[in-house]
């Protein structure tokens, strides 16, 4: 009979030790706990277990040191990592590192499973490759985005194209370079085309250069978009807008890696690493005729989609923040910050033009925002007035999805309950508004008797037993 496979668990969390440990367990393995890197490096002195589930951030050191370490001792065990801090940078280090999973918290406990019955089948091992430190313009703590950093980890060793999908302004082109700086062509150029902002008949010289006298106004030789991106990247934004004739020559070049200039004969080499991206269904376009299906699969060799704005909204006051800070430095102008209730404001909005349309009133605001801080009323009305056109329980239930998520990772129990009792708080005093205080007509919006709503109010100390003033804004100094 089989032995159960030892996986051990570094975590210097116990309530996190103890969840893991029993669903483990459940699972069949054999699961050992330990609370730092020393402990394990200890524990390795006498044995090691099949693969090892650690956190990043340990009391007293890296989790992902232990790569390092089992890899001085000659040990090939797989390494999943853990983290409540994810960024882009720290993804794509852990994997240049050699880990072979990258996991977010909070986790899926089946994700987590399934990932380890992946590690310890026959075969499997860590490879490890130095780490480089870069810097990167994506940020997000969304799962979504999440999802993405770990796509771009797991990319950093290859060069394979790669689909990007997105609206306008979600952040096709970030990630593109993202893509690009991490992998093995970051010392080489980054050179990005846009399909949709050059004329058709322009498109192809473009692309692939022409000779002189090759077509009218053509006066000199001149180098393309491919021959430029030599030994890098050539991103090819909206894609979908590229006209069939042309489709046909760029499916060529992907598959047999080399092209001619315009009104060329000497054959060039096309080393380079195409990532696409569009804003539009492809996969629509390839039934309507207007893409070819071919070109489609060859560029959709991986594909990431990009979620809109309005939905990661956890993600939108870190994304302000980060802008107003860059838009100050880059413009020389006094730090400014969000107030809170501004940010609630911004977390409220559709977003139709995503992180571009974020960063531009970013700008504006760090211009022309008053104070050193940054109150609603700052807001431009035209911006605020976008907030009717998104369904108010729309952004209340998001709102409350976001909350209920942060109590969840910081471990909160209640919440049921403690929801329940702010829920009711929220809805009665402003029935009590609406109603000037009348109890009876303020129970009959909620739909509630006048002796429940007075108990209700009796027990509720927030709750004040005469018609709540009107709130006034902060003081601006």
């Amino acid at each position: 009979m089989n032995q159960p496979a030892r996986i051990w668990v570094v975590d210097d969390d116990e309530a996190i030790r103890f969840v893991l440990q029993r669903a483990l367990r459940k699972s069949g393995f054999d699961v050992a706990c330990f609370d730092s890197v020393g402990a394990v490096n200890k524990a390795l002195e006498k044995s090691w277990p099949q693969a090892i589930l650690t956190d990043i951030r340990l009391p007293d050191a890296d989790g992902l040191s232990l790569v390092d370490t089992l890899e001085r001792q000659s040990i090939n065990i797989p390494v999943i990592a853990m983290t409540a801090y994810s960024d882009l940078d720290q993804a794509v280090s852990a994997f240049q590192k050699g880990v072979f999973e990258y996991l977010s918290k909070p986790f899926d406990l089946n994700e987590v499973i399934s990932v380890l019955k992946r590690a310890v089948a026959p075969g499997v091992k860590a490879e490890k490759e130095p780490e480089k430190k870069t810097g990167s313009q994506l940020l997000g703590e969304s799962p979504a985005m999440q999802e993405v950093f770990r796509t771009i980890g797991r990319l950093s060793r290859s060069d394979v194209s790669v689909l990007i999908t997105g609206e306008t302004g979600s952040g096709k082109e970030v990630v593109a370079r993202a893509l690009h700086q991490h992998s093995p062509r970051t010392h080489g150029p980054f050179v990005a085309i846009n399909a949709a902002a050059i004329p058709a008949e322009l498109l192809e010289s473009e692309l692939f250069g022409h000779e002189r006298g090759s077509f009218t106004g053509a006066h000199s030789r001149r180098e393309g978009r491919f021959e430029e991106a030599a030994g890098g990247t050539l991103f090819l934004d909206e894609i979908g807008d590229m006209p069939l004739a042309l489709q046909t020559r760029l499916l060529r070049v992907l598959a047999e890696g080399d092209f001619y200039r315009v009104g060329g004969r000497d054959l060039l080499r096309a080393d380079v690493r195409v990532i696409a991206a569009t804003h539009q269904n492809l996969e629509v376009k390839v039934r309507e005729g207007s893409f070819r299906e071919d070109l489609y699969h060859r560029l959709n060799v991986i594909h990431i989609a990009l979620p809109p704005l309005r939905d990661r909204i956890e993600d939108i006051g870190m994304l302000a923040r980060r802008f107003l800070a860059q838009v100050a430095d880059e413009l020389g102008l006094e730090q400014k910050h969000f107030r809170p209730e501004t940010i609630a404001i911004l977390e409220g909005l559709p977003w139709p033009g995503n992180v571009r349309q974020l960063q531009n009133l970013c700008r504006q605001l760090c211009v022309m925002a008053p104070g050193e801080q940054i109150f609603p009323e700052d807001v431009p009305r035209e911006i605020v007035g976008q907030q009717t056109s998104r369904d108010a329980t729309d952004q209340w239930a998001d709102l409350l999805r976001k909350w209920a998520r942060s109590e969840l990772a910081a471990g909160g129990t209640d919440l049921v309950g403690r929801a329940q009792a702010e829920l009711e708080g929220v809805l009665i005093e402003c029935a009590l508004e609406q109603t000037g205080g009348q109890r009876q007509k303020a129970a009959g919006l909620l739909g509630l008797g006048r002796n429940t709503l007075t108990r209700k109010i009796q027990k509720m100390a927030s709750i004040p037993q005469e018609p709540p003033a009107a709130r006034r804004s902060p003081a601006r100094h």
